[in-house]
Parts: C-alpha cells; structure tokens; sequence
C-alpha cells in the first residue's frame, strides 16, 4: 500500500475536533502544551498525542524555549486544503445561488387559496 500523500495526512489531522480547537487556538499564537491542555478534559499524554498528529502533518511546529516547548500554527498545509476545495467551489456556488433564486421565486408567488 502507498504511503498517504499530504492532503489526506492534513485532511485526517483535521478530522478530530480536538485536534481543530487546537489549531483554532494556535491561531491566535503560540502555546506551551499546558495551555493548549487546559480547556480539555483529557490527560496531557493525549494532547500530546494530538499534537504529534497536528505536527507530523505538518500543521504545527514545536520550538525551545528553555524549559518550554511551545506549538505555533504552520498553515502551509491548510492552503493546500484550500486549493482542492477551491476546485469544488463553484459547484457549491451554483448550487447557493440555484437556491437563493428558488426561494426569491416561492415567496414572490401567490399563495394558493388567498385573497389578493
């Protein structure tokens, strides 16, 4: 079996919702893995687990600082994500604006057994 190519690897990193949080946080800047800890209710082995995940992705680097090893958001590989899904794009924009268009014609229609 071939080894996973890069977006499955980043698709299947982002799958998990705590592996999302985390990078949802990371986007506001970096953090010790304490603090990325700190608003689940798992062991720190787990959210290190999560983070080897995020890190092999490519999705976070981990940096020394002394004592500290703190994860910072590498996006690179999101933007990748974004480029397969821009491919999708204008489907979901047709299908959005078929749809507007329907629901602008319903409610401009007479409703049936109404007065006008």
């Amino acid at each position: 079996m071939a080894p996973p190519d890069a977006l499955s690897v980043t698709l299947s990193a982002l799958a998990d919702p705590t592996r999302r949080a985390i990078l949802a946080r990371l986007s506001m800047g970096q953090a010790t893995v304490n603090e990325l800890a700190a608003p689940f209710d798992m062991s720190l082995p787990s959210i290190s687990r999560h983070l080897k995940v995020l890190e092999a992705a490519g999705l976070i680097t981990r940096g020394r600082e002394a004592q500290w090893r703190p994860c910072k958001l590498d996006a690179a590989p999101l933007k990748q994500v974004d480029g397969w899904l821009a491919k999708y794009r204008p489907f979901w924009s047709g299908s959005f604006d078929r749809m507007d268009a329907l629901l602008t014609e319903l409610t401009k229609a007479p409703k049936k057994g109404r007065k006008q």
